[in-house]
């Protein structure tokens, strides 16, 4: 990709550079610290059993080298709910006594390509040799290299032993008789009721109060259900450390510069010389090269791939002149016109054929020879009618991505497609169809355009503060920290016409701060025994500037936040006050005269399971349902307080499903809800497990 290109795509791989050397410094950090304060040496513990800091430090360290692009935080959580489950379990297996032998271990290990195929770990006839494998952990000298084989180990041990428990626990769920049998009747009894319904927001919320202590006393009747963390509320400014109106002139005045002849001194000669503009230079590369952010680069530009509001004036610009300076992204640039080249960017469609051992997997087995002929049975097709390439793109093609799009590949360049393909596009004109073999198979190419394109050597200089503007940012963010210390923090932002972002509730372990992104410094401090609240700090952001933080609230661990049980509590407290005064005025001996009285209408729920209790034109509604089951017919229920209204019902019908002694569908329906038993025993062995979590303590 041209320079043009990279600057599109600098600015994403500059995040990218700042995040991996944040995350290697923190890890440094976490090494070189010991990764812990003074207060615990272990990262936790489950059930009494610590989990210690060192090993659990250099899973994490292997955990970020996996190349799956977590940060820190994300390893550290990870590795984390490992060492839960394989405490929890290695728990159950020990007291179920689940053993394994050499030779189970041995094919759990083999079954692991990363081992089982590894060469370092083979014998002579290409077999895994468990001694190769243990003498090759000895010989290592890294002791985060020999743990990771060791946990490689220790894992296909336990891994093994899981598929033993979990095909016990599998065999411990079946279905009865008696089991399918009563999810038949659930399916298939039915009753008919006639009902009425009085919603609750028939009575306005301003009608109904809640009281702090109401929604107290509500979250304590289920402690587990409305239990809230240990968090933090966290407002902040952020003062950025961007180029000022001045930076910018000055760097444009830079590349203005290099369109005239420019005198230097020379130190070598201690005398000036006089330097040819970037137009007249006699070695473009090398002028490029000793100002430019990017190296020159070669490759030819077709007008679609310029910046959009430049590309007319670019792609017609005259050999050896430039243009510019002008702004793209976060750049300055200068470009000068290398020349132009006639098709040098090509479009071609084409239709793949493979055979067994190809690059490309066929779509059926077929030699060489088979698919050769098949390939030139098409191209036949074509050259009889050539209207036909797309129709037969779509229904034979084995290049399944541009096959939907009939074969298309889009503009490419020289070198982009494997040399024979290659060669047929560039060395033909447009509308050539032709057959080609490559090592993906065979190919029916149609060339289907050609375009010029240009090569351009581009001066690119980012846009950013000069080391004053950036000065000048971290004074402003001191003054503010000094300010928002003596005053409030309110007061100092709006005196230095800072915005302050909306307060943000964080708990111990959490990486993002809101539009901040990743801030792990800042939560971190917020938990520090020794912060309080209105402590203001400051915090240094790479590439942004300057964050001033202000801890706002502590809130303790507990029940939910009374502000934040009014959005999940207050609702479920309203609507049964709402039923209260609804219940009052459901008077009468019939469902007509109770319609009346609250002014609705009577209606008819039709044959509704105990299965799916959805009652027409009043959503899910299991409660009602049971109680029409249960009330006797002609009879009127007293009221009930549903989901989203208060009922009064009246059974009108009640029909039992027809005997049978064929219950397959619910004994193969009930089989697959047993079939998740398995991936509920974590949860349930975690819920019961005491576990203490250190990992706050942990230096990411």
């Amino acid at each position: 990709m041209a320079i043009l290109g990279k600057i599109r795509q600098r600015s994403f791989i500059l995040i990218v550079i700042i995040a991996l050397a944040l995350f290697s410094f923190v890890l440094a950090d976490v090494i070189q610290s010991g990764g812990f304060s003074q207060s615990s040496t272990n990262v936790g513990s489950v059930n009494g059993e610590d989990i210690a800091f060192e090993n659990f430090r250099i899973k994490v360290a292997n955990t970020e080298k996996s190349g799956q692009g977590m940060s820190t935080t994300q390893a550290v959580n990870r590795v984390w709910e490992q060492e839960i489950n394989v405490a929890l379990l290695s728990e159950e297996l020990e007291k179920l006594g689940i053993r394994i032998s050499e030779k189970h271990l041995i094919e759990t290990l083999k079954a692991d390509q990363n081992f089982g195929q590894n060469p370092s770990f083979q014998n002579e006839l290409g077999q895994f040799d468990i001694n190769k494998y243990r003498q090759y952990i000895k010989s290592s000298k890294s002791p985060e290299e020999i743990q990771y084989y060791e946990s490689i180990e220790e894992n296909a041990n336990i891994n093994a032993k899981y598929q033993i428990y979990g095909a016990l626990v599998k065999s411990g769920y079946f279905t009865t008789q008696n089991d399918a049998k009563f999810k038949y009747n659930m399916e298939n009894n039915k009753v008919t009721f006639d009902f009425v319904a009085v919603p609750y927001s028939s009575i306005k919320d301003s009608e109904v109060t809640v009281s702090d202590k109401e929604l107290l006393d509500y979250m304590k009747k289920y402690p587990k259900k409305y239990k809230a963390d240990e968090t933090r509320e966290i407002e902040y400014v952020i003062i950025e450390d961007k180029a000022s109106e001045a930076d910018k002139i000055e760097i444009k005045n830079k590349l203005t510069s290099f369109l005239s002849p420019r005198v230097v001194y020379n130190a070598a000669t201690a005398k000036n010389d006089t330097l040819p503009s970037f137009a007249a230079t006699s070695n473009t590369i090398e002028f490029v090269n000793a100002n430019s952010d990017f190296p020159y680069d070669s490759t030819y530009l077709a007008k679609s791939d310029l910046p959009a509001e430049f590309a007319e004036t670019l792609f017609n610009l005259p050999e050896g002149q430039v243009y510019g300076p002008y702004v793209y992204g976060d750049y300055y640039a200068l470009s000068k016109s290398m020349g132009r080249k006639a098709g040098a960017k090509a479009r071609a469609s084409h239709i793949l054929i493979s055979f067994t051992g190809s690059r490309a997997q066929p779509k059926e087995d077929r030699t060489k020879d088979e698919a050769k002929v098949k390939a030139e049975g098409i191209l036949a097709q074509i050259n009889a009618n050539p209207d036909s390439f797309t129709s037969l793109a779509l229904t034979t093609s084995e290049d399944q991505g541009s096959a939907q799009r009939g074969g298309d590949l889009d503009f490419f360049g020289p070198g982009q497609m494997v040399p024979a393909f290659n060669d047929f596009v560039f060395n033909n004109g447009v509308g050539k169809v032709g057959l080609v073999e490559t090592e993906f198979g065979y190919h029916i190419i149609k060339v289907t355009d050609k375009q010029d394109a240009i090569r351009l050597a581009t001066i690119a200089q980012k846009i950013q503060a000069s080391e004053k503007t950036a000065e000048g940012a971290y004074a402003n963010a001191v003054k503010f920290e000094m300010a928002a210390t003596e005053k409030s923090f309110e007061t100092a932002a709006k005196e230095q016409k800072l915005t302050i972002e909306p307060s943000l509730r964080v708990k111990i372990l959490d990486e993002m701060l809101g539009q901040a992104g990743p801030q792990r410094q800042v939560i971190r401090w917020a938990f520090e025994k020794d912060t309080d609240v209105n402590d203001v700090k400051r915090f240094e952001i790479p590439k942004v500037g300057h964050l001033v933080a202000r801890l706002k609230k502590i809130n303790e661990e507990g029940f939910l936040a009374i502000e934040e049980a009014r959005l999940q509590v207050e609702p479920i407290l309203k609507n049964k006050k709402k039923a209260e005064k609804i219940i009052a005025k459901m008077k009468g001996a019939s469902l007509d005269a109770i319609a009346k009285s609250n002014a609705v209408q009577v209606q008819n729920a039709p044959d509704v399971t105990l299965e799916t209790p959805v009652v027409a034109s009043a959503g899910f509604e299991p409660k009602v349902v049971g109680v029409a089951f249960a009330t006797p017919v002609n009879k009127l229920s007293a009221p009930i307080e549903g989901n989203g209204s208060v009922f009064v019902i009246k059974t009108t019908n009640r029909t039992d499903a027809l005997p049978t002694m064929n219950y397959g569908n619910q004994v193969n329906a009930l089989n697959s809800q047993n079939a998740s038993a398995l991936g509920r025993v974590f949860p349930a062995l975690k819920e019961k497990a005491k576990i203490k979590d250190n990992r706050f303590q942990f230096n990411y």
